[in-house]
């Protein structure tokens, strides 16, 4: 079954490999590759583009999208669904939903719809995504993939100084206030943003299974490992995390995965994601995975309660309304 895929941040660290392993063992996909600036000025844009350049066969565009703006998603998203419906891209078989956001070094900033970023560009974008997008789908169905990570499960992370939590002001996550310890509360933003995606995955499952139009669509939430050459780990973190990733991380990677084996590359994680994006990994199966094996997530992540909670602000916040959405039922 091929399809549009669309991937997020796609000048990401795992997104570069991922879109190369894409191209070169699904070339039948067409890949809608959105990034926050298309000009190769941006030197990640400009790899990206050097890299799909090795297949010039294949279908690819690249796409401007600004998580921070959920003007754009929107008008994105209604762009999508007009080529698709105009048959100029192929009906969707997957939406990965990898760009993310964190700040460990400086205040809170907040976006254009003055909401605190890592919870808008991590989460609520996407949510707005892939519920004016499930339409847009063929008939055959197709996937979502979510990203988490161990930071939603406390204790997990060694960044963690304050547990993930869901609070019982679910708007409060999307204020945050300038705190000294700039590290530990950036990073409690970052797995709280984490937490919300999995328990809101959890609950999209649900709906898709009981909607009759909508349930060979499913959802992953991958938590894809330790990646010790990406770039966030250099990107609004402190120095001592340069210095780590540089002389202890990548260089010691063989022996730290013997105490850890999700300590590994982006491209290895790269090429989990398409397998899943492609529905050959867990084939028609939903839920939750660790790398690509199945684990528990945490204890606070599987309250159902709370993921219903948090599925119904999530479409509140992403302006989702039964006129926007084919999943119109459960909003």
């Amino acid at each position: 079954m091929a399809g549009t895929i669309i991937v997020t941040g796609a000048n990401g660290s795992l997104a570069i490999p991922a879109v190369r392993y894409l191209l070169t063992n699904y070339p039948d996909y067409t890949a809608v590759l959105t990034v926050r600036s298309t000009e190769d000025s941006d030197p990640n844009t400009k790899k990206l583009r050097e890299t799909i350049a090795k297949f010039p066969k294949a279908q690819t565009s690249i796409r401007q999208l600004d998580l921070a703006n959920l003007s754009a998603v929107h008008d994105f998203a209604s762009a999508i669904a007009a080529e698709v419906a105009d048959k100029k891209l192929p009906p969707l078989a997957s939406i990965v939903c990898n760009a993310y956001y964190w700040n460990l070094v400086g205040d809170p900033e907040f976006t254009a719809d003055g909401v605190e970023r890592s919870i808008q560009v991590n989460h609520i974008s996407h949510v707005a995504l892939v519920l004016r997008l499930l339409g847009s789908f063929g008939p055959e169905g197709g996937r979502v993939v979510l990203f988490t990570s161990d930071g939603h499960f406390s204790g997990k992370n060694g960044l963690e100084k304050y547990p993930p939590g869901i609070p019982d002001d679910l708007d409060s996550l999307l204020k945050a206030t300038p705190e000294s310890d700039k590290l530990g509360h950036g990073f409690k933003r970052y797995a709280n943003s984490k937490l919300a995606i999995l328990m809101w995955g959890y609950a999209l499952n649900r709906y898709l299974e009981k909607d009759e139009a909508l349930n060979k669509i499913t959802a992953i939430v991958i938590d894809p490992g330790s990646l010790t050459d990406s770039r966030a780990l250099r990107t609004n973190t402190p120095q001592f995390l340069h210095y780590v990733q540089r002389f202890a991380l990548q260089p010691l990677r063989p022996l730290l995965r013997l105490k850890d084996p999700t300590m590994r590359t982006a491209a290895d994680a790269g090429a989990d994601v398409i397998e899943l994006a492609a529905n050959k990994a867990y084939p028609g199966e939903r839920g939750y995975l660790k790398l690509l094996k199945r684990e528990p997530s945490s204890p606070d992540s599987l309250n159902e309660d709370k993921q219903q909670k948090v599925w119904v602000k999530s479409a509140e916040w992403a302006k989702i309304t039964k006129e926007n959405t084919a999943l119109a039922s459960s909003i």
